[in-house]
């Protein structure tokens, strides 16, 4: 009887354990782009666009990602993939940057990594 007690207790501990451990939050992916001019300030009002890098064939690789923003006062805009990862998912997506303000044009290429924060500079 003491023994069946056991057991129980155990597979009601592994359970419980398997359950409070598995079930994690899933942590915001984000990519935050500083647009600077040539003087190194921050450039408000900037229109970044991010598109999928094109394949060595020429061709667009399988990513339907195409996201604009605009930077705020310090040049900072702020990109949320929250969709495009799920949980559990691994890889990463490489993604073109443009950004414009006026006649200024800068360019960059930034790596989105699932929950992580990625940060990029691109010089007017």
């Amino acid at each position: 009887m003491r023994l069946n007690k056991l057991v129980i207790f155990g597979l009601l501990l592994a359970v419980g354990t398997f359950a409070f451990v598995g079930c994690r939050k899933k942590k915001d992916t984000v990519a935050e782009i500083t647009v600077r001019n040539s003087a190194g300030s921050g450039v408000p009002g900037a229109r970044v666009v991010l598109y999928p890098v094109g394949s060595q064939q020429g061709s667009v690789i399988n990513v339907d990602i195409y996201d604009t923003a605009y930077t705020n006062q310090e040049g900072v805009a702020r990109f949320t993939f929250n969709e495009e990862y799920q949980l559990g998912q691994a890889g990463v997506v490489v993604l073109n940057i443009r950004a414009t303000s006026g006649s200024d044009v800068g360019q960059g290429i930034i790596k989105i990594e699932e929950e992580v924060e990625t940060k990029e500079t691109v010089y007017l």
